[in-house]
């Protein structure tokens, strides 16, 4: 009678802790399969980088690049039209994880910002009209030049000219700066040679020309976080190396850039 009450006893434990057993694995939170989604700001006035489309879509370079990064490293990315004087701040703030606009790496931005490796080379050019004698950008001091607002071409007019000279015409994007020169509103245009021949490509522009200096210096292209995110930053630049080992940033650039030549 003993061996079976015994029995009886240890039966019964061991059915609850079969019972607990089952519980505790139909508790247990199932791993996460989320995929990270980063927020990108990028200016969508400066095309072909990034631009709007008929569908009102953000489209370009800049896009296409980002997007194919994210594609290589597993993330997601959400991508936002950001007025580009206030993209850096909105950066700064946590408004926006990533930028990607057409950035200049410079030493100034490099205070505020990390920056990916350098995946565009740049460089800047003076647009004039034809019969302009304009040869170099010392030449623009007393004239009235047309930029694109925060640009580097912005802080090269006001070191040569003065912060404050009313000369310096800034313009939301670089084809309202072209259109003011076309109707004689300013005597040049200083902005990059890439948005400048994807323009004069892709409208019937006649009577300007392009101007080369060779005090310009070369300018590389970066995408940008906040200071410190040292994790984001490497994938980044991982997924960039992946893209152009494969030959798919190859692609990417001769899309935009080679038809425009």
């Amino acid at each position: 009678m003993k061996h079976t009450l015994v029995k009886t006893a240890l039966l019964t434990l061991l059915a609850l802790g079969v019972l607990s057993a089952c519980g505790k694995h139909e508790d247990a939170p199932a791993a996460s399969t989320a995929v990270k989604e980063y927020v990108v700001g990028t200016g969508a006035t400066y095309a072909p980088f990034e631009y709007e489309n008929e569908h009102k879509e953000l489209v370009g370079f800049d896009i296409d690049v980002v997007k194919a990064i994210a594609e290589k490293e597993g993330f997601k990315v959400k991508f936002i039209n950001t007025p580009f004087d206030g993209i850096f701040t909105a950066l700064a703030q946590g408004d926006r994880d990533i930028i990607a606009s057409g950035l200049t790496i410079t030493e100034k931005r490099k205070l505020t910002v990390d920056f990916s490796d350098p995946y565009f080379e740049a460089g800047q050019v003076i647009v004039v009209p034809n019969d302009s004698k304009i040869q170099k950008i010392g030449d623009l001091k007393p004239l009235k030049v047309g930029v694109l607002q925060g640009s580097t071409g912005d802080e090269m007019m006001q070191k040569l000219a003065g912060d404050n000279n009313a000369n310096i015409k800034r313009f939301e994007s670089t084809p309202l700066a072209m259109k003011e020169l076309e109707t004689g509103g300013v005597s040049a245009v200083i902005a990059d040679k890439g948005a400048v021949v994807h323009y004069l490509s892709n409208n019937q522009v006649k009577g300007i020309r392009m101007v080369t200096d060779d005090n310009f210096p070369k300018e590389y292209f970066g995408i940008a976080v906040q200071k410190g995110n040292a994790a984001l930053l490497e994938k980044i630049n991982h997924g960039l190396a992946a893209i152009k080992a494969d030959g798919s940033y190859d692609k990417l650039h001769a899309q935009y850039f080679d038809a425009a030549k």
